[in-house]
């Protein structure tokens, strides 16, 4: 493929042009979700307008329109531009495809992307680190992806550096840096008071007794045999498993922030006990997801191979999503696509 020669000598210069002066191109094909303008603002307010957008001579983009839309959103009253007096109209819209198109083409180095946001995190720093782009969900994934090791059995997990007889008693809180763990009761709200120490919780997880027996429906064929729960270990019927459920949630609730998410995992047998109790403890139910564990576990007709995860919201308060409709992969959806805890890889190294 030939080349034409390339020009250098070129003499591009940086105006500055009111926005109010400035024409969108009506034919420009890149579309620019909210969800995007909301991170170019982030990233104008945090670093300023530092790219200029490129137009023709009448003032008429060529690119920069998802950047020139955030900064008319931030209030920006002009804008530095590039002013290209060298292209024919056919040039100009075949660089306004080619700048969009080019740009899809290249990908991250995952270790080096990790490696920068590592350094993006040292002590005292100050910056917006979501202004890069991308979200404090998506951060987490690339500074610490799971790794995981297909041929642990569940049952045979082992415990390691935990093993040992057992210290806990009732009413003991264990102060581990900025965590707490309490022993005790979450139906008991002098537990969650002390838990808690006057603290709101921003979301929680619970992984709430089941109601059924632990021998022949949870506990496999491996050497590792789990004890029966104390409570709700297939003693309970229906109204007294959802009253047992609602009470713990009611807890909950009460001690945390307005908007805040709740996932509570529960088995196929008892989701109309789990709706009605989140329906009376928490504002409203945002989704139903589906945790595939990867294998099935026990079972009769079917094997148990995935669990339910309810997600609820406390309060009126706006909720904070990092989720943001499957944007950005693998479990971005309401399936997720985790293999039981047993099958995490485990090593004397920590991670």
């Amino acid at each position: 493929m030939e080349h034409r020669p390339v020009s250098t000598s070129l003499d591009l210069r940086i105006e500055y042009v009111p926005i109010d002066r400035l024409s969108e191109n009506a034919l420009n094909p890149r579309l620019h979700p909210a969800r995007q303008i909301k991170a170019l603002m982030r990233s104008i307010s945090e670093f300023g307008f530092v790219t200029p957008v490129i137009i023709d001579e009448a003032n008429t983009l060529v690119a920069g329109h998802g950047r020139l839309e955030a900064a008319r959103q931030l209030g920006v009253r002009e804008v530095p531009v590039v002013r290209l007096a060298h292209l024919d109209q056919s040039q100009l819209r075949a660089l306004m495809i080619a700048d969009n198109r080019l740009t899809d083409m290249s990908h991250n180095d995952e270790l080096l992307l990790a490696e920068n946001f590592k350094l993006l995190t040292v002590d005292g720093l100050s910056l917006d680190v979501e202004a890069t782009g991308y979200s404090m969900g998506e951060i987490d994934l690339i500074l610490d992806p799971p790794k995981r090791d297909p041929e642990l059995d569940p049952d045979d997990a082992p415990l390691g550096p935990f093993a040992g007889p057992i210290v806990s008693r009732l009413g003991d809180v264990w102060v581990l840096g900025t965590h707490r763990l309490a022993c005790g009761s979450s139906l008991d709200p002098q537990v969650w008071s002390v838990v808690m120490a006057g603290e709101k919780a921003a979301m929680s997880c619970s992984d709430v007794p089941y109601n059924v027996k632990i021998g022949g429906h949870v506990s496999g064929m491996g050497k590792i045999k789990h004890r029966e729960f104390v409570q709700a270990a297939g003693e309970l019927d229906r109204d007294a498993f959802t009253d047992f459920l609602e009470t713990a949630f009611r807890q909950i609730a009460a001690r945390s922030v307005a908007g805040s998410l709740h996932y509570a995992f529960i088995d196929w047998r008892h989701l109309g006990e789990m709706q009605a109790a989140g329906e009376g403890a928490f504002t409203e139910l945002k989704n139903v997801c589906i945790w595939d564990k990867g294998s099935g576990g026990m079972g009769s007709l079917y094997r148990s191979a995935h669990e339910l995860v309810f997600v609820w919201k406390a309060g009126r308060g706006r909720h904070r999503n990092n989720v943001e409709l499957g944007r950005h992969g693998r479990n971005r959806t309401n399936i997720f696509r985790y293999p039981a805890i047993g099958t995490f890889r485990h090593s004397d190294e920590g991670d």
